[in-house]
């Protein structure tokens, strides 16, 4: 993908504040540049979690947590790096090597499994979900909002950038 070209999708930061869900979009450019996508979710200012759910291009989705000791980060196919230039910087920021060109007809998820357990994913559900290869990354990321318990904001979040002309 060309740094240039936009990159299909959507990214959206969550924030839990006093007991309140909140999803806002974030710039377009976050599903290009994983140090835009970081940088924008750090200037969010909240007591509570905050994390951005990224779905690149129908392809894959990451979600990213920013914290006073660095970023957890989970890509839920690494194979993407082979093709998107955000995938690839998430595994540099892992310390993973990239799939190998044969290795793309597997999903292989890699990362911080436990990114959001602390607000009811474990670790075996995320695996779970991102090894549903039958459901496109809009889905997968429904359902983790779903079990988080941030559905309704996230729908009608995404309702609302689906009625955007692009």
């Amino acid at each position: 993908m060309s740094e240039q070209e936009p990159v299909a999708g959507f990214a959206i930061a969550v924030v839990r504040e006093e007991g309140k869900w909140r999803c806002t979009a974030m710039a377009s450019s976050a599903l290009r540049e994983l140090d835009e996508a970081i940088t924008e979710l750090r200037k969010i200012r909240s007591t509570g979690a905050v994390f951005g759910l990224l779905d690149v291009d129908d392809q894959f989705f990451l979600v990213l947590r920013p914290g006073p000791g660095g970023v957890q980060l989970f890509v839920s196919d690494a194979t993407a790096a082979l093709d998107y230039d955000i995938a690839a910087d998430a595994l540099d920021l892992l310390r993973v090597d990239p799939p190998a060109d044969d290795d793309d007809d597997e999903v292989w998820p890699e990362g911080a499994l436990d990114i959001l357990t602390d607000i009811g994913l474990p670790p075996d559900e995320l695996q779970v979900i991102s090894g549903e290869v039958e459901l496109y990354p809009d889905e997968q990321l429904q359902i983790i909002a779903q079990r988080c318990g941030f559905a309704d904001e996230f729908a009608r979040l995404l309702d609302t950038l689906d009625s955007i002309p692009q």
